[in-house]
């Protein structure tokens, strides 16, 4: 029913405007739309990415969104940390940190969070 329509990410926050300076300004994403205070549409690669206003941002403990970035993981991240992310070390028993990255084989893995704690992650593999 769903499998030819586009999905669209969607992530809570508090401060639309902090968001925007991290998901703009440390993420390089390209601002589509704004509705007043309340939300921001993202383009990234092509698909979308929703920020908007809740009260309940940063209340789910699981990743909001994941950027496949294909071989290019390395690169990224340093040019993330580069920019001031930190990324999050979690207990991963079936993979091996190195640096920021978790890797198991060809999939790699790093996480991090946005300005109100939603875990990101970019992934290889």
């Amino acid at each position: 029913m769903l499998s030819d329509s586009e999905a669209i990410a969607m992530i809570a926050v508090k401060d639309l405007d902090a968001a925007a300076r991290f998901y703009e300004g440390t993420l390089g994403l390209t601002r589509l739309s704004t509705e007043g205070e309340e939300a921001i549409t993202y383009r990234s690669g092509s698909s979308r990415l929703n920020v908007y206003r809740s009260q309940y941002a940063a209340t789910n403990k699981a990743t909001s969104a994941l950027w496949n970035v294909g071989g290019d993981i390395d690169a990224v991240a340093a040019g993330l940390k580069a920019k001031g992310v930190t990324f999050e070390h979690y207990d991963m028993p079936d993979m091996t940190l190195e640096g920021d990255i978790y890797r198991n084989d060809d999939f790699k893995v790093a996480w991090f969070k946005d300005p109100d704690g939603n875990i990101l992650s970019i992934v290889s593999g």
